[in-house]
């Protein structure tokens, strides 16, 4: 993905970030990331004048829709530019020094600490405590060098911060993936096409009518185009009435789509097309972590 060298690119979180990590395989290691605090301040860094770009997770395979990114993202008038994927491995991290003999509390977001029920209930004594970011999580641990405190987090956070991992992978499930989309105030790329790209997102709102639904899909079906994903959410202030988010394997330079889409616009309210981009590469299936194989690990440090 081209972008113009030292491009700023915000995400919500501390350093480290999931996102930040995303942001870095997409992009690659010059750009200057900028973390930022919340979604809400992230999704406005580019009109407060703090980057060109954001990167923001839109949905996890396990955990399903980023609900506050994809709300921030309707109501923005921000365009999608890109896709990543990167795999989600969770690690125990702890203060230099720090053993597994002398954890008390385990601290991390909500999601992380969710995504960890299996080491959770193999060491029932551990006490969980969730914060507001993966990353921050070890900054604080590794700051306070208390070692009855550790944080679950990826391999990035502990390098920057500091940590020590004790342990790997500590998620339940290997198929732990999150998707991420690249924001900004332009739909192209420098250089590149805004018809380009071979996935399509959109969104629209429908009349309360029988079938509606219904209709809006059959501009596609009828020409064999490949639904991915489709999605409502309530619509802020407006009780009972819905947005609806669709992906397609479609490309807006194929005739039959301009066609679709154009017949789209008659059957709906508010169509908007939130970006053609390509689509981020399926990752591989992993293999299942066997017993043995995570006593191994469990015995890293």
């Amino acid at each position: 993905m081209n972008v113009a060298k030292n491009a700023r690119v915000a995400f919500q979180g501390e350093r480290g970030a999931f996102s930040e990590e995303a942001a870095v395989k997409l992009l690659g290691e010059e750009v200057t990331l900028v973390p930022r605090p919340t979604f809400d301040t992230a999704f406005s860094a580019i009109s407060d004048g703090f980057s060109d770009y954001i990167l923001a997770p839109i949905e996890n395979s396990l955990a399903g829709s980023v609900h506050r990114s994809f709300d921030l993202l309707v109501d923005s008038r921000l365009n999608i530019l890109a896709e990543v994927i990167i795999p989600i491995a969770h690690n125990l991290i702890v203060a230099p020094g720090g053993s597994f003999d002398d954890i008390a509390v385990v601290e991390s977001h909500p999601v992380a600490l969710a995504q960890c029920e299996q080491f959770f209930s193999a060491h029932p004594k551990l006490k969980r405590i969730a914060t507001e970011d993966t990353a921050g999580s070890v900054r604080e641990i590794v700051r306070a060098g208390d070692r009855t405190r550790a944080a679950i987090a990826g391999r990035r956070a502990a390098e920057i911060y500091g940590g020590v991992i004790l342990r790997e992978h500590l998620e339940d499930n290997r198929e732990n993936y999150t998707r991420f989309l690249l924001l900004s105030e332009s739909p192209d790329m420098p250089g590149a096409s805004a018809e380009g790209g071979d996935k399509l997102s959109l969104v629209f709102q429908l009349d309360h009518r029988p079938g509606a639904l219904y209709h809006a899909l059959e501009p596609f079906a009828r020409r064999n185009l490949n639904l991915l994903k489709i999605e409502s959410r309530p619509v802020h202030g407006q009780p009972w009435q819905y947005r609806f988010y669709l992906d397609l394997q479609a490309s807006r330079r194929d005739s039959e789509v301009a066609a679709a889409l154009a017949e789209l616009e008659k059957l709906v309210v508010d169509l908007r097309i939130l970006g053609s981009y390509p689509a981020a590469p399926r990752p591989p299936v992993q293999k299942p972590l066997q017993k043995a194989d995570r006593a191994e690990i469990s015995h890293k440090s």
